[in-house]
């Protein structure tokens, strides 16, 4: 159990960075609405985010870590950090390049992602600098995400899970400053996106702290392309489009709705709610099971390496059917009580939840894609996973463009059609990486693990029955409550309760398995006392 449990620790502190973002995000839409500064923001964090997720939530780490472990296993700590060092001195140089030479270009290219706004001097103005603000985030990121492969490499989970909640804390700061100092709303988009930049910095330093605590020393150096780093960067590069699909397919929905007032944001607050379960279980599972992977299949343990995927895929669906199927059933109830306020009105709200609908059921398939990936990367195998990426997101363009401008011209939003195809290639990526492992035997769903998984759509199933009944009395529980932020407290806890109560009654999770969830696993060592 103790997947469980490194999934436990990244979920829990995960979770505290998220909570610090849903009220950002509050803080945002109350200043901002769905209008055009709010489309400004999401277009100067579309890069950076996608970026922070490919990194610094797992999917760069998870394809690094077989590759610095190799060497530490075979060549030793010494030639590890020599490794890490050089690959992380060739794409700092590469990626700060590439931060600067869009920087210099956005000017032609704002115009492109917001064509809605071309003829808006002011709109696009406020766009370009503020991305251009934002951009060094991702040099930052570069860092970071190496660092945190160390670090997981270790077994330490515990400080890259928590170094997030900087970006929060420092893009919170200013906007909970504006009402103190009343200042423009363009004035109050440019505090932020410059504390994002802030926010990797200092994410970075603390990384690199930790690593140093470990033991291990990495310099920076003058960028070489030797063969370790062309070894890891073959394997690095292709393993973070691979374990990022979601993260690629959610820009081309943004770019694509950029021709239409108001619908980046709606994609962005949607994007908010449904990745939070990406975030707390499935960036967690997949970050876990990488080092656990790689020593079964070093160790030629293949029934040890499919007994821990049956683990992980039981408890990311454990965790994350219920989230999905809230996200479903009361989209509406959710956002009205908990955005709903200042320039972000109820009609926001519905637009926003008929979107959110639309993503809630590939939620499973988000998460699915982060669990089933870690057996190619344990493998050293990052090429098959990558073919499969760039295949979802040919299809996200292919479809959710044609679905966006057809339904649009017929009177329907359009990003509701970004959503539905974001949420097909999700499966269709998920049945590419699953048909793989099973075809060659790397996993085989045994007859447990089914049966555990059919329990826990049973306890799904129950817990959906409570919430439809409650959204339908949505404005008496608000009543009745006194308020609608307490309403939809109580309502998700009381289906969390339910859900709970279902799986232990239905014997999907035993109680003796969740104590154990809290144990650390034998022999595991904490030299530095950084957990």
């Amino acid at each position: 159990m103790s997947l469980a449990r490194n999934t436990l620790v990244q979920a829990t502190l995960t979770l505290g960075s998220r909570i610090l973002g849903f009220a950002r995000d509050m803080a945002l839409a109350a200043r901002f609405g769905q209008g055009p500064m709010m489309d400004a923001f999401t277009t100067a964090l579309m890069l950076p985010n996608m970026f922070r997720r490919l990194f610094a939530e797992g999917a760069f780490a998870q394809a690094f870590v077989p590759v610095y472990g190799g060497v530490r296993a075979r060549e030793g700590e010494e030639a590890a950090a020599v490794t890490a060092s050089e690959a992380m001195s060739f794409m700092l140089a590469v990626v700060s390049g590439f931060c600067i030479l869009l920087q210099v270009l956005m000017p032609w290219i704002m115009p492109w992602l917001l064509s809605a706004y071309r003829d808006q001097a002011g709109v696009m103005s406020v766009a370009v600098t503020a991305t251009q603000l934002a951009m060094p985030y991702l040099a930052c990121m570069t860092v970071a995400s190496l660092l945190s492969g160390v670090l997981n490499t270790a077994g330490k989970f515990a400080l890259s899970a928590a170094v997030p909640v900087f970006l929060n804390l420092c893009t919170l700061t200013p906007l909970l400053a504006a009402y103190v100092v009343p200042a423009s709303q363009p004035a109050v988009l440019l505090w932020v996106t410059g504390a994002v930049t802030i926010s990797g910095f200092l994410q970075a330093a603390l990384l690199w702290w930790g690593v140093r605590r470990l033991g291990v020393t990495l310099r920076l150096s003058w960028p070489r392309l030797t063969p370790n780093v062309k070894r890891a960067l073959a394997l690095a590069v292709p393993g973070a489009l691979a374990g990022g699909a979601m993260q690629v397919n959610s820009l081309v929905s943004q770019m694509l709705a950029g021709s239409d007032e108001g619908a980046r944001s709606v994609i962005y607050n949607a994007d908010r709610l449904y990745q939070l379960p990406l975030g707390l279980i499935g960036v967690a599972i997949g970050l876990a099971l990488v080092p656990r992977l790689t020593r079964a299949f070093v160790s030629g343990d293949h029934e040890g390496g499919r007994r821990t995927l049956d683990d992980g895929i039981t408890l990311a669906m454990a965790f994350t059917l219920p989230a999905a199927v809230a996200l479903f059933v009361i989209p509406f109830f959710v956002i009205d009580a908990t955005v709903t306020r200042g320039a972000f009105t109820s009609q926001d709200a519905a637009r926003t939840a008929d979107v959110l609908r639309q993503f809630a059921w590939g939620v499973p398939a988000f998460v699915l894609a982060k669990v089933l990936t870690p057996p190619f990367f344990a493998r050293e195998d990052t090429r098959r996973p990558m073919i499969y990426a760039v295949a979802s997101v040919i299809f996200t363009i292919v479809v959710g463009a044609s679905l966006f401008y057809w339904l649009s011209s017929i009177g329907v939003d359009g990003v509701l059609g970004l959503a539905i195809a974001t949420s097909l290639s999700a499966w269709i990526n998920v049945s590419l990486l699953a048909g793989t492992l099973i075809r060659e035997d790397a996993w085989r769903p045994s007859p447990r693990f089914l049966s555990r998984l059919f329990r826990v759509l049973a306890a799904s199933a129950v817990m959906a029955a409570l919430l439809v009944l409650a959204g339908v009395n949505y404005d008496a529980l608000s009543r009745l409550l006194l308020a609608k932020e307490i309403a939809v407290l109580v309502v998700c806890g009381a289906g969390a309760l339910v859900y709970g109560a279902c799986l232990v009654l239905f014997r999907a999770v035993s109680v003796s398995e969740l104590k154990a969830t809290l144990k650390r696993e034998p022999g595991a060592a904490t030299p530095t006392g950084l957990d």
